[in-house]
């Protein structure tokens, strides 16, 4: 009697890990066809143009921040600000009236910083300021990231 259950028992796990590994494969073909899953079978984020550009003016403000608080030399106003008009969003519905005038504040408080270096951390506060009214309407998520720029 126990061998047989001791044989019933190995046909079950024989069978099971049979199915499993079939699954597996079809997992495996189904990922290969996607191209926005990688080799580890994690899904890759595919950025939008304009979440690039936000990543980059991220960046170029922290560096800015730094130089305005050590009071180094500004520099030239980064050009490729401007592409927020026209930058491609996630999603296209989100480029309304109202994110037109807070991009339009935000680069104006950036092209304040450059001519008029004097007042460079109340411009700079503003251009952050202009960010964060935008995001609150549009996409809350990197608020507390935004609000990390500021300059007290």
């Amino acid at each position: 009697m126990k061998q047989f259950i001791l044989l019933f028992t190995f046909a079950f796990l024989t069978i099971s890990c049979d199915k499993k590994a079939e699954e597996k494969a079809t997992d495996k073909e189904a990922c290969e066809a996607d191209s926005k899953v990688n080799n580890d079978g994690f899904e890759m984020y595919e950025m939008s143009e304009m979440a690039a550009l936000m990543e980059q003016m991220y960046v170029d403000n922290e560096r800015l921040k730094e130089r305005i608080i050590k009071g180094d030399t500004i520099g030239k106003f980064p050009q490729h600000f401007i592409k927020i008009h026209k930058a491609v969003m996630t999603d296209e519905t989100d480029k309304d009236a109202f994110f037109n005038e807070q991009a339009a504040k935000f680069i104006k408080a950036q092209e304040l910083i450059y001519q008029d270096p004097k007042n460079a951390k109340e411009h700079f506060n503003n251009g952050i300021d202009a960010c964060i009214k935008c995001h609150e309407v549009k996409c809350g998520g990197p608020i507390p990231k935004i609000k990390k720029l500021y300059i007290e």
